[in-house]
């Protein structure tokens, strides 16, 4: 099945989209290449839940408090 674009102006064309779409037996495969392993997945998610206080911890104070008040000027700059 041919992609249509979105803009179709002749209401036949869309009802005949609207129709294949919803009759099509043999929808589109996803590709298998995109699943993602679980394992990675899971490992992931333990870093990312480590590596905040992880890089916190081996920050000094003034560290910090500079990467903050960047952080501050970033996010207050965006409003002008």
């Amino acid at each position: 099945m041919k992609k249509k674009k979105h803009g179709t102006r002749d209401i036949n064309a869309l009802a005949k989209s609207i129709v294949d779409l919803a009759t099509d037996e043999n929808p589109p495969k996803e590709d298998p290449s995109s699943e993602k392993n679980p394992h990675a997945v899971a490992l992931g998610k333990l870093g990312g839940k480590k590596g905040g206080k992880a890089r916190a911890a081996k920050l000094t104070k003034e560290q910090r408090s500079e990467i903050a008040k960047r952080a501050a000027k970033a996010r207050w700059s965006k409003n002008k």
